[in-house]
């Protein structure tokens, strides 16, 4: 096995988990904040806006069985990366679409499936996605942790495009 880390931000971090922990190769999900200058933050201080964090998961995946590029593709596809601050009706920098790259492999990867992503025309208007380096994780309250699986009829903006 080839254990990787990945932190990505793409709106309300309970439909992205939902989504992405069904991805062959995941290993593990948990959703918390990431990219603000509070230390460990409430859901009720980053839903302020004014701690800088986003709504993000962190993934642990077996690469030998999903690579970072195609984790990537399918983040864009759950996703509206176009929409700076903003998944549906939630709106502030909390929602940001974000990559959280752990090293520099991860930053060129994000930056190149961005370009490629640009190029295929998937989106009307430009991916707007900020890549930027991890810093800290911090992991949210567990009422949040597997929300969906709790509350299967719960609150979600994001579903699979083509």
């Amino acid at each position: 096995m080839n254990k990787k880390r990945a932190t990505l931000a793409g709106g309300c971090f309970w439909g992205v988990e939902e989504l992405i922990r069904k991805l062959p190769g995941v290993l593990d999900t948990q959703v918390g904040y990431t990219g603000g200058t509070l230390p460990e933050p409430t859901y009720r201080e980053i839903c302020t806006g004014i701690t800088g964090h986003a709504e993000a998961i962190d993934i642990f995946f077996d690469e030998d069985q999903l690579s970072f590029k195609e984790l990537l593709h399918f983040f864009f596809r759950i996703h509206d990366p176009t929409t700076p601050n903003r998944q549906g009706n939630d709106k502030g920098t909390q929602y940001r679409s974000a990559i959280f790259f752990h090293d520099q492999d991860q930053e060129q990867e994000a930056y190149a499936v961005i370009d490629e992503v640009n190029k295929l025309k998937r989106f009307v208007e430009p991916v707007v996605t900020e890549v930027e380096a991890f810093d800290r994780f911090w992991t949210a309250e567990e009422e949040h942790q597997d929300y969906l699986q709790k509350y299967p009829a719960g609150y979600t903006c994001h579903y699979i495009r083509n």
